[in-house]
């Protein structure tokens, strides 16, 4: 291969760009080329194809057709002969025009059901690849530390492990489905200071190691992940774009990942643009491809002319780029893209991305991850119409994001992330806002009104006269409140939509305590992308709704969800992926935090939570006995926990039942608890089961004072829970290595009920030292 042939297989090109859908677009590709000088940009070959079906609303097609003959150009006219691979977004389903919309990924987390996001993952994996798609950028295992930070939506939750575990079950199920997954973002984007996007990030390396890093190791090592994607963040001041500590000696050395490292759109450039780490686009491409970036996306800006000028002039050593280009060829290879028959077929004549069995999944993922709040027995809803029947016989569904199907979507929706620069263009998909579901789902005897009383973002109150009538004269008012996703100001949350507060945007708390204020029973329910500082609606004072639900942007299926739940058809069994806060500046919201991290009578500031992580309510009620620890195990083993869980309500329902672990005394603070694992279970009323946890001791690792991940011998104190902050007395253990006494007494100032167990001790023997994912992460479940 000639040099301007290698580094053609290390870049991406952008056809047909129209709108923003990256950051500084505008700014990074003026000069882009038109389609017509395709032959002369390519023809030394090409990389990758950069969404070419997600940019604009194309016919799936008719595109398809486009880019097969394109292909079929590659191999007939460049001297190799290799066909582009094909790139597309797929955080919420396939971001492309007629596909089907899923539930964002932090309701995936909080469905806490890996195994339906796998499946989910399979179905959009498949679909990718009938269109000649052959890498996703998804999912993203960020660990959310900060809910102002506008891309929130986009993480699954704010556990590590629970990111791992969901994240990992994707990955598998989009590369069942033929496509290879890209990790997103690598490292530590989630923290960047003051929740700002493309801040930097201060956390040292032990928080790095312990909260930022296992999703991803777990992806690598137990999902086989065959592409990763860096953080645009610089970590302590260095731009993880141009550092090989994480792209090369953990990611490649240390983990050994054996994939294609990809820059996240303009990363490279941005080491001049941004950073100022680099003179010019040629120094920027030399950082990047010593750091380990093999491919340059979305363009070519530094990887084609400059990075040949340098390797001419002996600033680059070209064997940085042969390193590259193998690794380009080999994820080729294995995607079939160098057999001789490639493309050789014909492009598909039919597609529908939007099949019964997406619309099914979405909106079975869309009902697990619905979160009941509080419900003081207004929920559920008996809308069947009977004469005899009990329910509301007039319904008010109100606020700004009852009736827009736009507000049940996430930032990179094709929705929300392109179609908002095409007004008029239909979504080309089903889907069913609220107030359409709740009327779908009504009886004949019962009247369903609306008024929207305000706009997401907007000051004006002029609408809340008509949704006070319409809840005057209701038996029931159900107020829709919450986020508009888009990009970069586009919206309340997303990317480039950071957050300086947690209150509801515009006047939307003023128009539900308007509502309240009448007297009639409101159900709250939240649409949002992040979680917001409600505890007004809560734990407040005065008059507050009496019931509350959280969706986190459910998908195209969120409207008849939500029905589903309001109305009783499904029991709820989301659990919160992240903790509610109780205000803006009430730092760590993150759960997993050392008891300095908690409320102290040292500081008047109060960082409980108002709702914790792991917590949601349900239509029954479930009750934790007989706990069993193994009471010791080596530091290298497995230990198991059993738990009889039983269904003390009088109808059938799903339990999230959750183990959580302390280390009570160890060469570093750790956190007060810590998920170690989780299991769903279905229980018919007055049912009970056995469920056992087989938990490898690995999941007590922690990054010790020099750095080194490692299980320490100790006590470990263990119970299971219905949520985080369900421990409910204090208990006392006496060490059985030094006799000390371990104090774990509870530190919440604003208990909220669950159901937990006592604490149990278990005594870690022996250390281990280096742990890797080598050795097993992954808790089995057995449910007898």
């Amino acid at each position: 291969m000639t040099l301007e042939e290698k580094v053609a297989q290390l870049v991406g090109y952008w056809l047909d760009q129209n709108g923003t859908v990256a950051p500084m677009q505008s700014e990074m590709t003026a000069g882009q080329a038109d389609a017509g000088a395709l032959p002369e940009i390519t023809r030394h070959g090409l990389g990758h194809y950069t969404r070419v079906y997600g940019t604009r609303p194309v016919d799936p097609v008719e595109r398809a057709a486009w880019l097969w003959a394109e292909q079929r150009r590659l191999r007939r006219e460049t001297r190799l002969g290799i066909p582009a691979l094909v790139h597309e977004e797929c955080l919420t389903g396939l971001a492309a025009w007629q596909a089907a919309t899923y539930p964002t990924p932090l309701a995936w987390g909080a469905s806490f059901d890996p195994d339906l996001v796998q499946e989910a993952g399979r179905a959009i994996g498949a679909s990718m690849r009938e269109l000649g798609i052959h890498q996703g950028l998804a999912p993203v295992l960020d660990v959310v530390g900060d809910p102002r930070w506008g891309r929130v939506d986009e993480c699954i939750g704010e556990d590590p492990y629970l990111v791992g575990t969901v994240g990992t079950a994707y990955v598998r199920g989009l590369q069942d489905g033929g496509v290879h997954a890209t990790l997103k973002h690598f490292v530590g984007y989630s923290g960047s200071v003051g929740g700002r996007n493309h801040a930097p990030l201060s956390a040292g390396p032990r928080e790095i190691a312990d909260v930022y890093l296992p999703p991803f190791e777990m992806a690598v090592r137990d999902g086989g992940a065959r592409s990763v994607m860096n953080a645009y963040v610089a970590v302590d001041g260095v731009p993880t774009a141009a550092d090989p500590t994480y792209l090369t000696d953990l990611l490649r050395d240390g983990w050994g990942f054996d994939g294609v490292v990809v820059a996240d759109y303009f990363a490279v450039a941005f080491l001049e643009v941004m950073h100022g780490v680099a003179a010019d686009r040629g120094e920027a491409a030399a950082l990047a491809l010593a750091a380990g970036i093999d491919v340059e996306l979305p363009t070519g800006d530094a990887y084609l002319a400059p990075l040949v000028e340098r390797v001419r002039a002996g600033l680059v050593d070209e064997r940085l780029v042969d390193r590259a280009v193998l690794r380009v060829l080999a994820q080729k290879e294995d995607l079939g893209l160098l057999e001789p028959d490639a493309f050789a077929g014909e492009p598909p004549t039919h597609v529908d991305l939007d099949a019964p069995h997406h619309r099914d999944l979405a909106r079975r993922l869309a009902q697990e991850s619905v979160v009941l709040l509080a419900n003081d027995g207004v929920l559920p809803l008996r809308l069947g119409g009977a004469a005899d029947q009990a329910g509301p016989r007039r319904v008010a569904v109100l606020g700004p994001n009852a009736a827009r199907t736009e507000a049940l979507m996430g930032c990179y929706s094709f929705a929300n992330h392109v179609l908002a620069h095409h007004p008029g263009v239909p979504l080309g998909f089903e889907i069913r806002s609220v107030l359409d579901a709740v009327r779908a789902q009504a009886g004949d005897g019962v009247e369903v009104v609306h008024a929207e009383g305000c706009t997401v973002e907007g000051t004006g109150t002029e609408g809340f006269a008509a949704a006070v009538d319409a809840a005057r004269g209701a038996d029931v008012a159900v107020v829709v409140v919450g986020d508009q996703a888009g990009l970069f100001g586009r919206g309340t949350v997303g990317e480039g939509n950071d957050a300086e507060s947690l209150d509801l945007p515009g006047v939307q708390r003023a128009l539900v305590d308007a509502v309240v204020a009448t007297g009639t029973p409101v159900v709250l329910v939240l649409v949002t992308g992040r979680p917001y500082a409600i505890g007004w609606a809560l734990d407040g004072a005065g008059p507050r709704p009496a019931a509350v639900l959280q969706a986190f942007f459910p998908g195209e299926g969120g409207g008849d969800a939500l029905a589903d739940v309001l109305t009783g058809a499904v029991n709820p069994s989301g659990r919160l992926p992240v903790s509610l806060p109780r205000s803006a500046g009430a730092q760590p919201y993150r759960y997993l935090h050392p008891v300095l991290g908690g409320p102290s009578d040292v500081t008047a500031t109060d960082p409980t939570p108002v709702r914790p992580f792991g917590f949601g309510l349900g239509y029954t009620t479930f009750g934790y006995a007989d706990l069993r620890v193994d009471p010791e195990v080596d530091a290298a083993g497995t230990f198991e926990v059993t738990v009889t869980v039983a269904n003390t309500g009088d109808r059938a329902g799903t339990d999230v039942v959750q183990v959580y672990g302390r280390d009570v005394l160890a060469t570093v603070a750790r956190p007060v608890a810590q998920l170690l694992g989780y299991a769903r279970v279905a229980l018919a009323a007055g049912e009970r089961r056995q469920v056992t946890f087989r938990v490898p001791t690995t999941r007590l690792a922690f990054a010790d004072r020099r750095g080194v991940r490692v299980v320490e011998p100790g006590d470990v104190q263990v119970w299971v829970a219905s949520h985080a902050a369900a421990s409910a007395a204090a208990v006392e253990v006496t060490s059985s290595t030094d006799g000390a006494i371990a104090s774990a007494r509870t530190h919440e100032r604003h208990p909220v009920p669950g159901t937990a167990t006592p604490r149990q001790v278990l005594r870690v023997t022996g250390t281990v030292h280096e742990v890797t994912g080598a050795d097993p992460r992954l808790v089995e479940v057995k449910i007898g």
